[in-house]
């Protein structure tokens, strides 16, 4: 029994442009909590063998080495991560002493030093942004080419477009996740969130372009049915392997983020987001809008 999705497609749409204004809105009101790859700065990370100090006492031992500007939070059990201005390596060693003196050297383990300069970061930002505006144009020229045998009742570089709104939206809604998690969590941005970005587009174009595949094969052998009953065939008949791929993928990212470290937890987490909405965007959207685009072109389907 075929599910009538392309049929219920407007209820998938305003879904989706529900989902979708709120991430636009979250982004005009807040936008996103850059950390430092994007802002510059130095971040510090340190483990505590015993018992972690209170972030008061850290605060104030930071004040008295011209740290003030740090701010102090806490990661897992035993770590904290400090932010702050961008340091020379004499500072970042007067800060790592100043801590060992204060709280025992046999009780400090520092994990990680990361340090970016303002234009550096600046640069990292546009570039950033540089990378997922070619991705995505890659990505039509790549759609177009590959169904440029298929001009009717839709024309190939159409199939492209429809993808291109699809990675759209996955990516509008994922940031706007994070925006919101920003805003009131201080989940930060980073350069291994562009990363993911990057990831979910290539794995959201795969499950659509195997949608896709499927409707240019029905429209050679199931010529008799109209263009929206191929494109709800072909759905029915990918919408189980999308959903079992997706959902094996799931379940190794969400062990990564159970068991891995909190530098990739927020990385983990965005793909998860990106795997969810990427596989409801190749099913619901991507493919509706070529019942879209049919509809403009002839004004009847």
């Amino acid at each position: 029994m075929l599910l009538n999705i392309i049929h219920h497609r407007n209820i998938f749409f305003i879904i989706s442009g529900t989902l979708i204004i709120a991430s636009v809105a979250s982004l005009f009101l807040w936008g996103l909590n850059l950390n430092i790859d994007f802002t510059g700065g130095t971040l510090v990370e340190v483990s505590f063998i015993n018992q972690r100090p209170a972030a008061l006492d850290v605060s104030e031992l930071l004040s008295g080495l011209n740290f003030s500007d740090a701010q102090i939070q806490s990661a897992g059990e035993s770590e904290l991560i400090l932010r702050m201005r961008s340091l020379s390596e004499v500072e970042h060693q007067l800060l790592l002493g100043g801590l060992q003196d204060k709280f025992g050297a046999d009780n400090i383990v520092e994990n990680r030093f990361e340090s970016v300069g303002p234009i550096i970061g600046q640069e990292l930002r546009s570039k950033a942004w540089i990378a997922i505006l070619l991705s995505l144009l890659f990505i039509v020229a790549y759609v177009a080419y590959s169904f440029r045998h298929v001009s009717k009742p839709v024309a190939s570089w159409k199939y492209g477009i429809a993808a291109v709104i699809a990675l759209f939206h996955d990516i509008i809604i994922v940031t706007g996740i994070f925006s919101m998690m920003g805003h009131f969590w201080g989940t930060e941005i980073g350069i291994l969130f562009v990363t993911a970005l990057l990831t979910i587009l290539g794995y959201s174009i795969n499950d659509t372009i195997v949608v896709f595949d499927r409707i240019r094969e029905n429209l050679i052998y199931r010529p008799k049915d109209t263009f929206l009953e191929t494109i709800n065939h072909s759905v029915n008949e990918t919408i189980i392997r999308s959903i079992n791929t997706s959902f094996t993928v799931l379940l190794v990212l969400v062990a990564l983020y159970v068991f891995g470290g909190t530098t990739v937890r927020d990385f983990v987490l965005a793909l998860i987001f990106g795997i969810i909405f990427g596989t409801y965007s190749s099913i619901f959207i991507a493919s509706p809008m070529l019942i879209i685009w049919q509809k403009l072109s002839s004004k009847k389907y």
